[in-house]
C-alpha cells in the first residue's frame, strides 16, 4: 500500500542519514547532546549503584581551615616543603604535587621545596603545557633541560594511523622553577574540556616541540607501581603502554575518565591537620597522595558529568584510580555502534507494519527502551560506552513514521469495513472487525461457516393476487423485520433475492458458535414471523409463511464482484448451494425450520452436554439431492421452552430417499 511505501522510504532514509551521522560522528552533537545522554547514564549509575570511598588515595587538601590556621594563599615555599615533608614521613607510594611552582620566591626557599621533593624520591610535579591558539604565531621557547628527563622515553607509530596530526599540541610549557624541577619527575596537567565546558576525557600525553610528554596522573600511577621510566611506552594513537598494562586512549592521546561520583569521592585530609600534628603521617602509609587546593578561590575548578565544582586534584586522583584499576570507560568502536543500531532500526522496519498501531507504538517504545538498558549495562557495568542518541533519534523517527502510516492504514480499514458491512451486520460486530481487522480477513479464504436461507413460501401467487404497493410493503415489513433478528443474532446479511434472505456465520470474524447461532436466529425468524402473521391477520391482511434451510461446512467466503464497480461480501461454494436446496425441502417434509447433518455435528458436543437450550431437532430422512451421490441427513427444528435442554433424535440411516427435482 502506499502508506507501507512511505513509511519504508522514511525508514531507511532515516536509517542511512543517522548512520552516517554515526559515522562522522560530527563534534557539535557529540559534545552538546550524545554527551549529555553520556551524563545522564553516569548520574543514574552513580545513583543507582555508589561506589565505596577509595582507600587507597588520599588528597591533602589545602582548605579553608588550613588557610586559616597556616595563612593565606599561596603559602611560602617553606610552608609548602613543610607539608611535603608531613606527608613524606608517611611513606607513601607516591606523591602528586597538583600546584603550580613556575613563579620564583626566593632562592632559599625554593631550593629548600626541591631538597623536599629531592628527598622523598617519589615525587610528580604539576606542568602546564599550554596549546597553541588558532590564529596566533608560535610562542614556543627554549625549554629547560630537566624538562626532557620527564618525556616519554619511547615512542612508537601505529601503522596507518598519522597520530602525530591528532595529537594535542602546545607551543608554550610552565615548568617548575630549576631549583624544584630538576628534583623531581613532572607531569602534565593540561586539560581539555568538550565544547560544552565539561571535561569527560584526560589527554594521558601531550606533544611539545619534538617530545611527548605524560600527565601528572599516568607520572603518579607509573611511580606508585614501581614501573620505570623506560617501560611507560607511548602508542601513538592508540594508548600507553605501562608495565605490563596497556591503557587505550583516542586518536588524540585522551581517554574517557571514569568518574567515582562528584566531589569528595576521595578521602580528603586537612594540610593544617597534619602540619599541626593532629593527623598522624602514618595514615599515608603505602598510599597514593595527592596534594592540592580546595579552599574557596584557591583552586581551579573543574566541571565533571557529575559535578559543577570539582577541584582539579580530585579530578586527577579520579584519573590515577583509572590507570591503576585500568577502568577507564571506553568508547564503543564505530562499526559495532553503527551496526548495532542499524540491527535495532531494522528490527522496527520488519515488524512495525505488520502490527496495529498501539501494539506497534508499544513494541517501538520496548525497542528503544531496551537499546536504552543495554546503552546502561554496558556503562555501568562494562565500562563502555555506547552512542545512545543517534539510535534513539533513529527509532524515534522509524517509529513515528510507522505509528502514522498505521493509523493511515487503519482508519482507511475501518473505512471499507465499515462501508461495506455497515448495511449487513450491527454496529457493534463493525466495530469489533475494526478494532480486530486480522480476524475480519476480507480477501478470498476457505472458511467452515453455517448458511441460512430464508424463502416466502407462495410469494409469487400472492404478488400476482395483490396491488403491487401492498406487495411491497408487506415485504418490506417483513424484511426489516427479519433483519432486525439476523443482526441481533449477529449474521452476516449476504443478500435478499427477491422475497428470500441469504445470511450466514462463521466469517469474516471467527465464530466458533456459528452453527448454534444460526438454528438460534432461524426459531427467532419464525417466532417474529408469528408475530407479523397475528398483525396482519388482525389488520385484513392476508399473512405470509416462510421456510429456513441451514447447512454447515466449508465455502469460499471474500470480495466477489466487478473490482473498481461493484462488490460483495458473500460465501460461494457446494455447501452454500446445499443450504438453498435444503430451504426448498420445507415444504416437502411441511416443517418451517430444516437443517443438514453437518450442522448437526456442530451441535452434537452441546447435545451431549446438556448446554444447548430451546430446541427440538429431530432427525427425518437422508436424501440424495440432485446431482449428488452422498446422502445428507435431514432434521426438523422446533422451538421448546426457554431453558428446556434440547431434544434431539437421530436420522434412520437405512432411510435414504433420491431426489430427482432441484
Amino acid at each position: 500500500m502506499k502508506q507501507n511505501r512511505v513509511f519504508y522510504a522514511v525508514s531507511f532514509l532515516a536509517l542511512v542519514l543517522f548512520t552516517l551521522l554515526e559515522v562522522l560522528d560530527p563534534q557539535l552533537i557529540r559534545d552538546h547532546v550524545e554527551s549529555k545522554s553520556y551524563d545522564l547514564r553516569l548520574h543514574l549509575r552513580d545513583r543507582l549503584l555508589p561506589q565505596p570511598l577509595v582507600k587507597e588515595i588520599a588528597i591533602v587538601a589545602i582548605d579553608e581551615a588550613s588557610v586559616a590556621a597556616i595563612g593565606r594563599w599561596p603559602w611560602s615555599r617553606h610552608e609548602q616543603a613543610r607539608l611535603l615533608r608531613k606527608v613524606s614521613e608517611g611513606k607513601p607510594k607516591a606523591v602528586g604535587v597538583d600546584i603550580m611552582l613556575s613563579e620564583r620566591e626566593n632562592p632559599g626557599a625554593d631550593a629548600d621545596f626541591g631538597r623536599a621533593v629531592k628527598e622523598a624520591g617519589n615525587v610528580v610535579l604539576a606542568t602546564l603545557f599550554m596549546e597553541k591558539e588558532k590564529g596566533q604565531p608560535a610562542r614556543q621557547k627554549a625549554a629547560p633541560d630537566f624538562l626532557w628527563d620527564s618525556a616519554f622515553m619511547e615512542v612508537k607509530s601505529v601503522p596507518g594511523i598519522a597520530w602525530k596530526q591528532l595529537a594535542v599540541h602546545t607551543d608554550q610549557v610552565n615548568p617548575p622553577v630549576d631549583e624544584i624541577g630538576r628534583s623531581g619527575v613532572l607531569g602534565s596537567v593540561t586539560t581539555h574540556p568538550d565544547m560544552d565546558g565539561v571535561l569527560r576525557r584526560e589527554a594521558l600525553s601531550v606533544n611539545y616541540g619534538d617530545d611527548c610528554y605524560p600527565s601528572m596522573p599516568l607520572q603518579v600511577a607509573r611511580i606508585a607501581l614501581g614501573i620505570p621510566m623506560k617501560e611507560m611506552i607511548l602508542q601513538g594513537g592508540s594508548g600507553v603502554q605501562l608495565g605490563s598494562r596497556f591503557i587505550p586512549t583516542d586518536l588524540n592521546g585522551r581517554a574517557i575518565i571514569n568518574y567515582r561520583g562528584p566531589e569528595h569521592s576521595f578521602p580528603h585530609l586537612s594540610a593544617a591537620d597534619l602540619m599541626q600534628g593532629r593527623l598522624a603521617p602514618s595514615l599515608l602509609r603505602d598510599k597514593i597522595v595527592l596534594i592540592g587546593t580546595s579552599a574557596l578561590a584557591t583552586y581551579d575548578q573543574k566541571v565533571s558529568p557529575l559535578s559543577a565544582d570539582l577541584t582539579g586534584v580530585e579530578k586527577n586522583a579520579n584519573v590515577v584510580q583509572n590507570i591503576i584499576l585500568n577502568n577507564f570507560i571506553r568508547k564503543c568502536p564505530m562499526v559495532l555502534d553503527a551496526a548495532m543500531m542499524v540491527a535495532a532500526c531494522l528490527i522496527l522496519i520488519v515488524f512495525l507494519p505488520r502490527l496495529s498501531a498501539r501494539r506497534g507504538v508499544a513494541a517501538g517504545f520496548g525497542v528503544i527502551l531496551c537499546y536504552a538498558l543495554l546503552s546502561f549495562y554496558l556503562l555501568a557495568y562494562r565500562e563502555i560506552w555506547v552512542n545512545l542518541v543517534y539510535p534513539g533519534v533513529a527509532m524515534t523517527v522509524i517509529l513515528t513514521a510507522g505509528s502514522i502510516s498505521r493509523l493511515f492504514m487503519e482508519e482507511a480499514s475501518a473505512r471499507r469495513i465499515r462501508a461495506m458491512f455497515s448495511s449487513y451486520v450491527t454496529e457493534r460486530l463493525v466495530d469489533e472487525m475494526i478494532r480486530n481487522p486480522e480476524m475480519a480477513r476480507l480477501g478470498g479464504e476457505k472458511r467452515e461457516v453455517t448458511v441460512l436461507f430464508s424463502d416466502v413460501k407462495g410469494f409469487t401467487s400472492y404478488s400476482e393476487s395483490h396491488e403491487p404497493e401492498e406487495v411491497v410493503a408487506i415485504l418490506n415489513e417483513y424484511l426489516g423485520a427479519m433483519t432486525e433478528v439476523i443482526l441481533a443474532w449477529d449474521g452476516i446479511l449476504d443478500k435478499f433475492i427477491g422475497d428470500a434472505i441469504v445470511v450466514f456465520w462463521g466469517a469474516p470474524m471467527l465464530q466458533e458458535d456459528h452453527a448454534r447461532r444460526a438454528v438460534g436466529c432461524a426459531l427467532a425468524m419464525q417466532e417474529r414471523l408469528a408475530e407479523l402473521r397475528r398483525k396482519w391477520e388482525a389488520e385484513g391482511r392476508a399473512p405470509l409463511d416462510s421456510g429456513i434451510g441451514i447447512n454447515t461446512g466449508e465455502a469460499i467466503v471474500g470480495n466477489i464482484g466487478a473490482e473498481g464497480k461493484k462488490m460483495d461480501y458473500t460465501v460461494i461454494g457446494d455447501h452454500v448451494n446445499l443450504g438453498a436446496r435444503v430451504e426448498g425441502l420445507t415444504r416437502r417434509y411441511e416443517t418451517p425450520i430444516l437443517m443438514t447433518e453437518y450442522t448437526v455435528a456442530k451441535l452434537r458436543g452441546e447435545i451431549a452436554a446438556g448446554s444447548l437450550t430451546g430446541v427440538s431437532i429431530t432427525g427425518l430422512e437422508r436424501v440424495i439431492v440432485k446431482g449428488k451421490d452422498t446422502p445428507v441427513g435431514m432434521y426438523s427444528v422446533a422451538p421448546l421452552a426457554a431453558g428446556e435442554r434440547a431434544v434431539f433424535t437421530d436420522c434412520d440411516p437405512e432411510k435414504v430417499v433420491r431426489l430427482t427435482e432441484k
